[in-house]
């Protein structure tokens, strides 16, 4: 087979350009700027394109299909090339579906925790040993690529994103798996430059839902009130199984699952019904109960998921993927769940399209009332990357419903004030998608926790 991928140098993109690649077929690819940690994976494989930018002679009808990634734009003069020589085009969900059409296919959506049940199902299933194929969303600890797919395997683990398949297939990439068990996590609107409306956000879950194939088995966070009456209502000819809480306990701030007492390496509700909905599906890959926890115990978290960059006798500091609202509360709340104790000193990048909307600002309204020291950071170069209006503070602890909250636009100013607070039984959390206009984070927490 030979692919073409055209923006290789995405994140799901290049993970499946060596995926493929080491499937044995020929791939190319084309870019017109690639990052790390993509620019070296891909070089390591020979895939690195050779010249940045787009050529339309890299497409011909020797090519048996071409992948298109959302980078691209629908004017992009490979893909118009590729559609008026009829080869092929697929998005990159469309491809893993092509992929996996023979296995049976797990699915797990939500618009939050997708990564960390992914994760946790695939630390089970690795730790005995079982062949599996997957996608990912993050780098996970003992799998080189957050890709693989292969002939042998007879299931296939996909994070299911509810984000557009690509620039010329607006279908949500969950809604072209099919999947044999699905599982959704929860729903909070996002994309709203893509889903206006609450109702168009969550409409999409219902489709979802009559996409699992008949027969197939829905696993659902029953403790979330507009997921759980969909769910209810939905008439598609389906097994329906809700999930909540596991019974469990905090000592000296570790979690024990009960009534066995299973030390977890992660903490926090979410996390607790992240697990809870792994086990279920691991339950349906025939993996029992006890099984389950035995392999659990040793999980420590997917990346930028509650993960610890710095610990010292009395202060933790963690770094954490939520930007949304409710991503935003759910970690400030484990974390000050778990540690009760300590002060807790939370802040957030604002740097999404949703998240630097004034009108959509407001759903953050309490996100961080459980934060001692609640502060967010928006870097003013995004405001002007999506030609946006800057927030002023007032906007922001309005919006947030929080007076003492406090705003940074530089990141010197943010650096500088974190470095002067008092982190004696304190804890540190710092929650982004993007990197805080690049400031050196593992640096800042060694010097708190020295």
């Amino acid at each position: 087979m030979r692919i073409h991928f055209i923006a290789i140098g995405g994140s799901a993109m290049h993970n499946l350009a060596i995926a493929l690649h080491k499937k044995g077929y020929q791939i190319s690819g084309s870019d017109d700027v690639i990052f790390e940690p993509a620019k070296s994976r891909l070089d390591k494989y020979g895939l690195l394109p050779a010249e940045m930018g787009w050529n339309e002679n890299r497409i011909s009808t020797h090519l048996d299909a071409v992948i298109l990634g959302m980078h691209a734009r629908i004017d992009n003069p490979e893909l118009l090339k590729a559609q008026e020589l009829g080869v092929k085009i697929y998005s990159y969900p469309e491809y893993i579906y092509e992929q996996s059409k023979n296995k049976l296919r797990v699915v797990i959506g939500g618009s939050h925790g997708k990564t960390t049940i992914t994760s946790m199902i695939l630390h089970v299933l690795n730790y005995y040993n079982r062949d599996f194929d997957y996608l990912v969303g993050a780098q996970l600890a003992g799998f080189e690529t957050m890709v693989k797919v292969t002939e042998e395997a007879p299931v296939m683990i996909i994070e299911g994103d509810e984000y557009l398949s690509s620039p010329i297939d607006r279908r949500p990439k969950f809604h072209l798996y099919k999947a044999n068990v699905a599982v959704i996590s929860g729903i909070a609107w996002d994309h709203i430059n893509v889903f206006p409306t609450y109702a168009d956000y969550t409409s999409q879950f219902d489709k979802f839902i009559n996409t699992i194939e008949e027969n197939g088995t829905l696993i659902y966070c029953e403790a979330d009130h507009d997921l759980n009456e969909i769910a209810i209502k939905s008439t598609a000819k389906i097994n329906k199984i809700g999930y909540g809480i596991p019974n469990h306990e905090i000592v000296n701030g570790i979690t024990y699952l009960l009534p066995n007492k299973t030390a977890l390496k992660i903490f926090g509700d979410h996390n607790l019904m992240n697990l809870n909905a792994a086990k279920l599906v691991c339950q349906k890959l025939n993996i029992s109960a006890n099984d389950f926890n035995e392999a659990i115990a040793s999980f420590t978290g997917a990346a930028k998921r509650l993960e610890v960059i710095s610990a010292d006798e009395s202060t933790n500091v963690y770094k954490d993927f939520a930007h949304s609202p409710s991503k935003l509360k759910a970690t400030i709340d484990a974390v000050k769940s778990q540690f009760s104790n300590r002060k807790l000193v939370a802040c957030i990048e604002l740097h999404t399209f949703s998240s630097l909307n004034k009108d959509f600002l407001k759903e953050y309204a309490g996100a961080m009332d459980k934060a001692d020291e609640a502060i967010v950071f928006i870097d003013l170069k995004s405001f002007e990357q999506k030609r946006m209006e800057p927030f002023s503070e007032n906007d922001v602890q309005q919006a947030f419903a929080n007076p003492n909250l406090k705003f940074f636009n530089e990141a010197s100013k943010l650096k500088a004030y974190l470095l002067s607070l008092n982190y004696k039984d304190a804890n540190l959390l710092m929650m982004s998608s993007g990197n805080y206009a690049g400031f050196d984070l593992p640096e800042l927490a060694a010097s708190l926790t020295k």
